[in-house]
């Protein structure tokens, strides 16, 4: 969060309003990270309604993948596929397709809170797509870990291993991210 918060006093010093609205963003995302959920998801759509006021739309995506995760973590799974609802059209508008892959996988994690396993995998296997298309290996990690973790619950350990060793094994660094530790763990798990 400290970088969020310099984010937001250097904008907010220097006037650069855009930048600004970023840092409220990412400031709430942290919030909602750390347990605080009510108040980060205040801050992002304060943030996310001076974004709009921007006229800014490249961004928008992620800013309301972001959003819809929060949501999640707050048990509001459908407030959040409304806001994925809505970026998944800008996608379609724009051809803005840097975040789709984490964009299905999120739908995938709301879709799972609402009991829909079926749905969630459908989402999660659409990002996993979306992710090989474009080479994203760290969203295909993120997805293949999700999905490996809808498979393992329903008795596919085999499966979900399969998925996710080759994926994992690709990456030759940064093993003490979060990211790469969850999926170690589900491996460790899988084994």
């Amino acid at each position: 969060m400290p970088w969020a918060e310099e984010l937001l006093a250097l904008s907010t010093e220097h006037g650069f309003a855009l930048f600004k609205t970023v840092g409220a963003i990412y400031r709430g995302r942290c919030l909602a990270m750390e347990g605080r959920a009510a108040e980060g998801i205040a801050q992002m759509t304060e943030g996310l309604a001076a974004f709009r006021s921007t006229g800014t739309v490249s961004f928008l995506p992620r800013f309301l993948t972001l959003i819809a995760e929060a949501y999640g973590r707050a048990r509001q799974p459908l407030v959040g596929l409304e806001h994925l609802t809505e970026a998944i059209d800008i996608v379609e508008r724009t051809e803005g397709h840097e975040y789709e892959a984490e964009l299905y996988r999120v739908r995938g994690q709301l879709l799972l809170a609402l009991g829909d396993r079926a749905a969630a995998e459908e989402s999660y296997c659409s990002a996993l797509a979306v992710a090989r298309r474009q080479s994203a290996k760290l969203w295909e990690l993120r997805v293949s870990t999700s999905l490996g973790r809808l498979w393992r619950d329903q008795g596919k350990r085999i499966e979900a291993r399969d998925l996710l060793a080759p994926i994992y094994d690709w990456f030759t660094e940064g093993f003490d991210t979060p990211v790469l530790q969850d999926a170690k763990a589900l491996l460790d798990q899988l084994t």
